[in-house]
């Protein structure tokens, strides 16, 4: 590391609480993570899923 790199004053995890609050991560099990390429996948598919749900709210209403 260079020396003009001075973490001699750093507090470490001081943005920690900061940054967990705009975090949401989910932990999929392994073989649900198998068939999705990325989690841009899984995002199309449970936007999906939210539709049909809502849509099968709006009937089950009537």
């Amino acid at each position: 590391m260079k020396p003009e790199y001075d973490f001699s004053k750093g507090v470490r995890g001081k943005y920690a609480k900061r940054f967990a609050q705009g975090t949401n991560l989910v932990l999929l099990d392994p073989d649900i993570a198998e068939a999705f390429k990325d989690s841009e996948s899984i995002n199309v598919i449970l936007r999906a899923y939210l539709v049909g749900a809502a849509k099968g709210r709006k009937k089950s209403g009537r």
